[in-house]
Formats: structure tokens, C-alpha cells, sequence
């Protein structure tokens, strides 16, 4: 008994000396409060206790709003290095040819992406043969497929990079044999300068999660405008 005093003494001066260690433990604090409430009985109401509920749940969702925000702004920033190692990946090659090869390679696995394709319209009389031999990665198409395709069918496009998702049949038309695969894409509208047809810079996924519409396009409608300036100089 004498021990059993001894150390219930010892830990009554600890915590009398550092009352913040029962503060500050969630699990203790519920247990005391719980004790009181049962000293009480059961016919007191404790507003007191009540109100610390509420403000325990309180402080739960400001908990959870604090990591969804944290976990917000670290995806964030993971974007947006993810978008300027692209970039600066895309603006390394000195010829045309490379530039198409580099999209389809280190810039596509730097996106994260299965499919690049870039898209130029052309009139079919002033069309060159030889842009169809540099790779799969150019398509070339007939005046209005930009905007017809961004649009789906419904008029004039309202945005100038579009998220959605995709069927197998959708993007067969860009996509070619990966088209069979790509259940997401990210379209980007080109401007490719006063007197110049449209052009579109297309993203495809096998993740049908990768793009949705509800996503943000701050970041891709930058890579988009870097995209088309970097076009500019190839068509000058």
C-alpha cells in the first residue's frame, strides 16, 4: 500500500507540475469529462460538456479542411512542375521532326500521358505530302475539325482546353490504333497566328479518371499558350 501511495504521489506532483499533459491528450480528456458526467447523474444536463462536443467536432472538420487544403497545394505544385519540366522538355529540339518525336516520347511520359497528337488543319489542295511521313504523332485534317471536335458535334466550342472523358470509337479519328485504349483526353486549342487555321494539341489517356471536366485547365491552357508559340516559330 505504502508503494502504491508513493507512486500515486509521484504522479500527482507531475501533474500538478504539468497540467498540459492531460490537456493535450484527446483520449484522457473524453475519459475525465465522461467521470464527471457519471459523478453528476443522470438526471443533470452539463451544457458545459455539450458544448465542448460541438466544439470538438468543430475543431475535427477545421482538421480535415487543413490537410484537404495541404494536400491541395502540394498537388498543385506537383502540377505545375510536372507542366514546366514539359515545357522545357518540348523547347529543346532544333528540328521539326524531333520536336514531333520529343512530343510523343519524354513529353508525353513527363505528362503522364499514352497518346500525344498534334493537329493541323490543312486545305486539302495546298496540303504537303511529306507532313504525313514524319511520324504518327502529326494528323492533319480538313478546315473546321479543330472546332467541330472540341465541340463534339454542338456548335462552336465554348472553351479552349477541353477535359472529358472518352468511348474506344471517339478519338479513333486522332488517335489511330491507341485510340482502342484512350478513355480520357485533355484538347487543347491552338492559335497559331493571324492568317493560319487552328491547330489542337491532344492528351490521351488510358485512365478514364485522368481527365474529367470538373478538373482545373489553369495549367494546361499554360502549356497550350507555350505550345502554340512554340508552333509559331516551326510555321514562320
Amino acid at each position: 500500500m505504502a508503494d502504491t501511495a508513493s507512486i500515486a504521489a509521484d504522479l500527482r506532483d507531475r501533474l500538478i507540475a504539468e497540467p498540459e499533459v492531460i490537456l493535450e491528450d484527446r483520449d484522457l480528456m473524453r475519459a475525465l469529462i465522461a467521470a464527471n458526467e457519471r459523478a453528476m447523474g443522470a438526471n443533470i444536463v452539463d451544457l458545459r460538456g455539450i458544448a465542448m462536443e460541438r466544439l470538438e467536432a468543430r475543431l475535427d472538420r477545421l482538421e480535415d479542411t487543413h490537410r484537404s487544403v495541404i494536400a491541395a497545394a502540394y498537388e498543385n505544385l506537383a502540377g505545375t512542375n510536372q507542366i514546366h519540366r514539359a515545357i522545357l522538355r518540348m523547347l529543346d529540339p532544333t528540328a521539326f521532326e524531333e520536336f514531333l518525336k520529343n512530343l510523343g516520347g519524354d513529353v508525353a511520359q513527363i505528362l503522364r500521358v499514352d497518346c500525344v497528337r498534334l493537329v493541323l488543319e490543312t486545305v486539302q489542295e495546298d496540303r504537303d505530302p511529306s507532313l504525313e511521313r514524319v511520324g504518327e504523332v502529326l494528323c492533319v485534317r480538313d478546315p473546321g475539325f479543330v472546332d467541330d471536335y472540341l465541340a463534339g458535334g454542338r456548335g462552336a466550342p465554348e472553351r479552349q482546353v477541353v477535359l472529358r472523358q472518352i468511348h474506344s470509337d471517339d478519338g479513333s479519328s486522332i488517335y489511330g490504333e491507341a485510340g482502342a485504349y484512350i478513355r480520357s483526353e485533355a484538347a487543347l486549342r491552338l492559335d497559331l497566328g493571324n492568317g493560319r487555321l487552328p491547330g489542337m494539341l491532344a492528351l490521351g489517356a488510358e485512365d478514364p479518371h485522368q481527365f474529367r471536366a470538373n478538373h482545373g485547365t489553369d495549367l494546361l491552357a499554360f502549356l497550350g499558350g507555350v505550345f502554340e508559340r512554340a508552333m509559331r516559330r516551326w510555321l514562320a
